[in-house]
C-alpha cells in the first residue's frame, strides 16, 4: 500500500504551524478546485489527495496518530521492509470505539471524499472523518452524580458519521443543493445560504450499519477561499484598483460582490489603502439570511508607468505649482 506523505502533498514542514497548514491548503485547495478546472480529472484526483492531506493535518488528534504512524512506517522501512507491515497495531482497539468498517466508501457516499485506501486504513476505523464512534455517555438526570445514577443513565450515543464537502463562496452566499448517493439512495441536500467553514448539516439516520441500526451522517461544510475576496466573519474584503486621475479627481469604479457587481462614488483625493465601507453587501447570517455583514472595499491606486512628452511637462507644471505654494 502507498504511504501519503501529507506533509509534502501541502508543500509544509513536519513542524509546521496550524495556520501554516491552513494557509498552503487554501492556496493549494483555490488552484485544483474543480469548480476552477471543469473536466480536468488530474486536477480533480489532486483536490481530493489536498483535502485529505488537510483532514488529517488539520486534526490536533489524527496529526499526531500520523505523526507516531510515520514515526514506526519509516522504522519499519529502515529494517528493509522484509516482513509485511502491521496494520492492526493502527487500525483496531481504539480505545472506547468499535470498528466498523465501510469497505466502498465511496459508492457509499457518492464519491464525496474520495479518500485513499492508506486514509481508511489509518483513519476509516472509528471516530471522526471515516469513522463511526460508538461510546458511552452519562446523561445528567437525577442521581447522575452518584456512582450508581451514572450506572442507571448511562447508555449509548447514538452513531454518528462525518464527511467533509467543499462549497464556493458563492455557494455559501446564496445557499445551493446537492445530491449524494448513500447504499444506493439518492438524496437531496440543502446547503443554507450563510454556512461557514465548521457549518454541520444533519441527515438524520442516513447511513445504515452492519449491525441493522442506522447512523446520522452530518455534511462538514468547508467554504473554499475564492480569489475575489478575504472572509472575516460575516464582513468582506476585496481589493480594488483605480488609476492617479480617478483617486485625485474622484469618479466610478466598479466593485464584485457575491450579488453581483455595484458602482462605488470615489472621492476626489482618495488615497492608496483607503477603505469604503458597503453596508449590507457582506455575507448573510446562517439563522437570519435576510441580514448581511458589511463589504469592505480597500483602494489600490495604480500609477503611470510612462508618459509622453506632454503628459511629463503637464506632471512637471502640476509640480511646480504643488511646490509653490
Amino acid at each position: 500500500m502507498e504511504y501519503k506523505d501529507y506533509y509534502k502533498i501541502l508543500g509544509v514542514p513536519k513542524n509546521a504551524s496550524a495556520d501554516e497548514i491552513k494557509k498552503a491548503y487554501r492556496k493549494l485547495a483555490l488552484k485544483y478546485h474543480p469548480d476552477r478546472n471543469p473536466g480536468d480529472k488530474e486536477a480533480e484526483e489532486k483536490f481530493k489527495e489536498i483535502n485529505e492531506a488537510y483532514q488529517v493535518l488539520s486534526d490536533p488528534e489524527k496529526r499526531a496518530k500520523y505523526d507516531r504512524f510515520s514515526e514506526s512506517y519509516r522504522h519499519w522501512q529502515s529494517t528493509g521492509g522484509q516482513a509485511p507491515f502491521n496494520w492492526e497495531n493502527w487500525t483496531q482497539g481504539a480505545p472506547g470505539g468499535v470498528r466498523v468498517e465501510f469497505r466502498d466508501l465511496d459508492d457509499l457516499l457518492g464519491g464525496i471524499g474520495g479518500f485513499s485506501d492508506f486514509f481508511r486504513n489509518l483513519f476509516g476505523g472509528f471516530g471522526g472523518v471515516g469513522g463511526v464512534d460508538f461510546g458511552d455517555v452519562a446523561y445528567a438526570t437525577g442521581g447522575a452524580g452518584t456512582a450508581q445514577g451514572r450506572r442507571r443513565t448511562e447508555r449509548r450515543r447514538p452513531p454518528a458519521y462525518e464527511q467533509p464537502i467543499a462549497i464556493s463562496l458563492a455557494e455559501a452566499y446564496h445557499g445551493s443543493t446537492r445530491h449524494i448517493a448513500v447504499n444506493g439512495r439518492r438524496l437531496e441536500v440543502k446547503i443554507p445560504p450563510g454556512a461557514r467553514t465548521g457549518t454541520r448539516i444533519r441527515l438524520p439516520e442516513a447511513v445504515p450499519l452492519p449491525d441493522g441500526t442506522k447512523a446520522d451522517l452530518y455534511l462538514v461544510v468547508e467554504v473554499m477561499p475564492d480569489p475575489r475576496f478575504e472572509v472575516k466573519g460575516h464582513d468582506l474584503h476585496t481589493e480594488v484598483t483605480v488609476d492617479l486621475y480617478t483617486a485625485v479627481l474622484g469618479g466610478e469604479v466598479k466593485v464584485p460582490t457575491p450579488a453581483g457587481d455595484v458602482i462605488l462614488t470615489v472621492k476626489p483625493g482618495t488615497q492608496p489603502g483607503q477603505i469604503y465601507r458597503l453596508r449590507g453587501r457582506g455575507m448573510p447570517y446562517l439563522k437570519n439570511p435576510d441580514k448581511h455583514g458589511d463589504l469592505y472595499v480597500h483602494i489600490k491606486v495604480a500609477l503611470p508607468k510612462k508618459l509622453t512628452p506632454r503628459e511629463r511637462e503637464l506632471f512637471e507644471e502640476l509640480a511646480r505649482l504643488h511646490r509653490g505654494k
